[in-house]
């Protein structure tokens, strides 16, 4: 396939045998969604054949998600069952039935009045309700909040159909992937395939690139030691000298073509701090925000100072972007009190992405002029373009010829220009390949000012945030040392009504007690479970305070004091660290 004279890809062969699971993989720009579209038949390759096997069924979820106004979940839902031409007797049944695996409850709310985690969701109901033999996602975990990532994860590693999903989330790959493919000009064929997940597929990467640089290595000595031989003029009359001649011709081309495929560039990023002293940023005193009605948090309390990274997450419309806002100042809470540091500069990166698409690459780099000024040095928008990786051709282009990922580069070049106390990032991870996410999970954790990071990618989240707030979506909001504590804070919450369902599923407490194969506590882990609870609500109240003892200005300038402090905080980390392991443990067992 070919956009103009530079092929997007070209001699690419791939199968999709019947319970695969394929990650696709590949830089952005590669063509991984033209392949998809292939694939699908909705876009027609330049060359080549795409054969599938008769009375095969193709779903096909695109990147973004959209439905007609005024159109009910029930109505898209009809609708593919009458394209799948599924019986009328049937189309009853199968609605209710995935709309209810897909966590659907009112069928008549309006599809494109949702949010953009639903209208995923919904999308991939709409593919899934026609039974397909193949099912294509792309981008599937954009939008999704990281319970529907889940979800998507299981649905998918129990599901009998094959699927190829587009990726670039590190842990979704790894969980539910049995195979992943790379589309890339760096192989030989255009992509690298390999049996296994995420984590084996980087260890065969690595072998191949070894492999292929030692090759190419040996390949330049041998083709030096015939460029020197050429030199020396040899006559090609000789059949022998004739056939070295062409051999060295052809080493020639294939390392010139070897170079050409592995020459990579990388994003550069670097966000610029302030050199502000100021400890305390921003202090949240008992917020509270409603929206319609419904409490979105209450009695807030926390604490922006500076050097923290801060993951925010929580449920699709649990408030996470509502408090960015509340954080940047674009709106006031309902009741509570924000304080900010004198001067304060904030730097924020919107999800929505919202460019002008007539705005060309070359103004929306440089608004001014032909040059930035960035860390204090002028750069022509050239060599700034260059480093977001846009070459100077594309700089006359308008911003509406950009893919999801490069419109995300434009973005990330704007906010480097600004220097900032505090950086709020609403879903920066969005469309951005893997490469560059590194490169970005780099820059953030170089990044001297404080930050806010409100992501659905788990690795980024581990890998960045020093403490995460995770909002429940019902007004509650608690802090935690990772990810995985609010896991298991969520999994705790949910356990009361997970036994109810369990028991009304059941038929009753006590079937469900005598259920073959229950484990069951001893009497000093169940006196243990029943208290700690309490316990960790206690410990964390302690850790509360001790980082608040630790945040005080008064004992900044006095080391021992300091020292002390941090000790404190560090051993009452552990200890509810500890707790929450235990209780893990515990609910596991008891389960």
């Amino acid at each position: 396939m070919a956009y103009g004279a530079a092929p997007l890809f070209q001699d690419v062969s791939f199968t999709v045998s019947e319970g695969d699971r394929i990650g696709l993989i590949g830089p952005n720009g590669s063509g991984k969604s033209t392949l998809l579209g292939i694939l699908a038949g909705h876009i027609h390759a330049d060359g080549g054949d795409v054969a599938i096997r008769k009375h095969t069924k193709l779903s096909y979820v695109k990147q973004d998600s959209r439905f007609a106004p005024g159109d009910s979940i029930r109505s898209v839902i009809g609708q593919a069952l009458q394209r799948a031409a599924v019986p009328q007797a049937e189309q009853e049944a199968r609605l209710a039935e995935t709309l209810g695996r897909t966590g659907f409850e009112d069928f008549e709310a309006e599809a494109a009045k949702l949010s953009g985690g639903w209208q995923k969701r919904l999308a991939i109901a709409e593919a899934l309700v026609q039974h397909p033999d193949i099912l294509l996602l792309d981008e599937p975990t954009n939008h999704l909040d990281l319970a529907g990532i889940e979800w998507l994860e299981a649905l998918l590693e129990n599901a009998a159909f094959a699927c190829v999903v587009v990726s670039h989330d590190r842990y979704f790959l790894e969980n539910v992937a049995t195979e992943m493919a790379e589309l890339n000009r760096a192989y030989p064929d255009g992509i690298l395939r390999v049996h296994g997940n995420y984590s084996t597929f980087l260890e065969k990467k690595e072998e191949y690139l070894h492999a292929q640089a030692k090759h190419q290595e040996a390949l330049e000595n041998r083709v030096r030691t015939e460029i020197e031989w050429l030199r020396r003029g040899p006559k090609a009359r000789a059949t022998k000298a004739k056939a070295r001649i062409n051999q060295a011709n052809e080493m020639i081309s294939e390392l010139a073509d070897l170079n050409a495929r592995t020459r990579t560039a990388t994003a550069q990023i670097d966000f610029s701090a302030t050199d502000r002293k100021t400890k305390r940023l921003i202090e949240l005193d008992q917020i509270g925000y409603a929206i319609g009605g419904r409490t979105l948090f209450d009695g807030l309390d926390f604490a922006v100072t500076a050097g923290i990274r801060v993951g925010l997450v929580g449920p699709n419309g649990s408030g996470k972007t509502t408090l960015l806002r509340l954080l940047r100042g674009e709106i006031s809470p309902r009741t509570g009190e924000i304080r900010r540091a004198d001067f304060l500069r904030v730097v924020y990166f919107d999800q929505t992405r919202e460019l002008d698409p007539e705005l060309t690459l070359r103004r929306a780099l440089a608004p001014e002029s032909d040059s930035v000024v960035y860390q204090d040095r002028v750069v022509h928008v050239a060599s700034w373009a260059a480093r977001f990786l846009f070459t100077g051709e594309q700089l006359n282009q308008p911003l509406s010829r950009l893919s999801g990922g490069e419109r995300a580069r434009v973005l990330i070049a704007q906010l480097m220009l600004q220097p900032a106390d505090v950086l709020l990032l609403d879903e920066p991870t969005n469309d951005l390949d893997i490469p560059t996410l590194e490169i970005l999970e780099e820059s953030l954790l170089e990044y001297r000012g404080a930050l806010v990071l409100v992501t659905h990618d788990r690795y980024m989240l581990d890998r960045i945030s020093t403490v995460v707030l995770g909002l429940d979506g019902q007004g509650g909001a608690s802090t935690f040392a990772d990810y995985s504590q609010w896991e298991a804070w969520q999994a705790r919450r949910e356990q009361p009504t997970r036994v109810a369902r369990q028991e009304r599923n059941a038929g009753s407490p006590r079937e469900a007690a005598s259920f073959p194969g229950k484990k069951k506590l001893s009497y000093l882990e169940a006196r243990e479970f029943a208290t700690i609870e309490q316990r960790i609500a206690e410990a964390e109240k302690l850790l509360q305070e001790k980082r608040a003892a630790f945040d005080d200005p008064a004992i900044v300038s006095d080391a021992a004091r300091l020292i002390d402090a941090n000790a404190e905080l560090e051993q009452a980390q552990k200890i509810v660290d500890e707790l929450y392991t235990r209780w893990a443990e515990l609910t596991e067992k008891s389960s």
